[in-house]
């Protein structure tokens, strides 16, 4: 695998809007600087995602100097500023509860005219402290934003290119190929072969080294066209065929960084056990 490296880095600072993909980035143990460090919440306070609201893929969220700009649709963009140290409010994310601290009420209104229903946004403000990762798979200490679970994705060129392929086969071609976007990575590797990350367990990109922590179970999400926002049945239809793992359809590596550095584009990507 010697040719391998790393092709795109995506960044999503506020969870389930459209990202960033950048040419380098920062990597802090909970993930790459900027990621996943705003959510929406309900008026229950639970996470709201493209889950149930698969518009968010049509809204999106740039870093900015002190805090991040928003823009969709039918809305003028809007920046808003990371919320000064204040009483925080406690949020479930898919069971986990966090704390985390509202932005400001400008911000909760644009928020709930784009989504339709009384939505916040949510800063977290200390990743290093907030919320643990999975323990069943974690090591003392790890702690990740607001992602699904952990604090990197990896996904690779020709795992897509088989998953492809396997629509293609099963005679299921109409809604492929599909488009890497769907399965929202932070980091997209080159030059492996199919499936070879499933046997990673310690990698380095570049200076950083990271651990493979599990799998990635996929979701709903997925079916999501990020450009329309129209769901169709791909690419869970065909994991369900070929990629069902210990319950769940996979796709994709869970990352922690054991060290921190920088990763750039075409970097190298090193298998270290």
């Amino acid at each position: 695998m010697g040719s391998a490296e790393l092709q795109s880095i995506h960044v999503h600072p506020v969870k389930a809007l459209r990202g960033l993909e950048s040419r380098e980035a920062v990597v802090e143990p909970w993930g790459l600087a900027g990621d996943r460090r705003w959510v929406l919440i309900d008026d229950g306070g639970k996470v709201v995602t493209q889950r149930q609201r698969p518009r968010l893929a049509l809204a999106a969220a740039e870093l900015v100097p002190g805090g991040v700009r928003l823009s969709a649709p039918g809305l003028d963009p809007l920046t808003v500023s990371v919320p000064e140290p204040a009483e925080t409010v406690v949020l479930d994310i898919f069971g986990d509860k966090v704390q985390g601290v509202l932005a400001d009420d400008v911000a909760h209104a644009w928020c709930s005219a784009y989504v339709g229903e009384d939505t916040r946004l949510v800063h977290m403000d200390d990743p290093a402290t907030r919320r643990p990762v999975d323990p069943e798979y974690a090591l003392p200490g790890e702690t990740v934003t607001f992602a699904d679970g952990y604090p990197l994705l990896l996904t690779s060129v020709a795992s897509l290119d088989a998953l492809n392929a396997l629509i293609a086969e099963d005679g299921l071609a109409e809604e492929g190929p599909l488009p890497m976007n769907r399965f929202r990575p932070n980091v997209v590797v080159a030059g492996t072969a199919p499936w070879a990350e499933d046997d990673w367990r310690r990698i380095a990109i570049g200076e950083v080294e990271f651990r493979v922590a599990k799998a990635c179970g996929r979701c709903v999400v997925t079916t999501t066209d990020q450009g329309t926002a129209e769901r169709g049945r791909e690419p869970l239809r065909t994991l369900g065929r070929h990629r069902r793992i210990g319950g769940s359809l996979v796709f994709g590596q869970n990352l922690v960084p054991r060290s921190p550095g920088t990763i750039r584009v075409g970097d190298p990507v090193r298998v270290l056990a």
